[in-house]
């Protein structure tokens, strides 16, 4: 039964494909091709549209913002071992840095530390994509809770 059902559609399909084939040798042969688009509008200008988006909606540069950051807060395990802070031991609710190829992590007591085993491509990978940008550092640290 699917057999007839398939064969069917086949045949459908193939009977398309020839009407429209016919119809296309009748254009052809009576000379009249259909008209090009482009040829259409060509009498008219076509309006000049800002294919920009709004300012608000814009997002800079790479080379236009100084680092991105992101909250971190789980631990940071790197060659099974747990990240802690050097300053006071804390090991989770980090805030993690990426400027300038380096990815710098900064606990809630304020203190940073550069994570050598940690690169720009990891913070890509793992960053969602930016909610705001900020004018300065402590804007953006306020605006994370830090």
């Amino acid at each position: 039964m699917f057999h007839r059902i398939r064969r069917r559609r086949a045949e459908a399909e193939m009977a398309e494909i020839l009407r429209r084939h016919a119809e296309f040798e009748a254009r052809i042969i009576a000379n009249q091709r259909p008209p090009h688009p482009a040829t259409e509008s060509a009498a008219e200008p076509a309006p000049v549209v800002d294919d920009f988006l709004p300012a608000e909606l814009r997002v800079p540069s790479h080379d236009q913002v100084e680092g991105r950051m992101m909250p971190w807060p789980w631990p940071i395990v790197l060659d099974n071992e747990v990240v802690a802070c050097a300053e006071c031991a804390t090991y989770r609710d980090w805030l993690i840095i990426s400027t300038r190829g380096q990815v710098w992590l900064r606990c809630r007591a304020g203190h940073q530390q550069l994570e050598p085993r940690l690169d720009t491509a990891w913070f890509n990978r793992h960053s969602g994509p930016s909610d705001a940008t900020h004018a300065t550092f402590e804007d953006c640290l306020r605006h994370l809770g830090h």
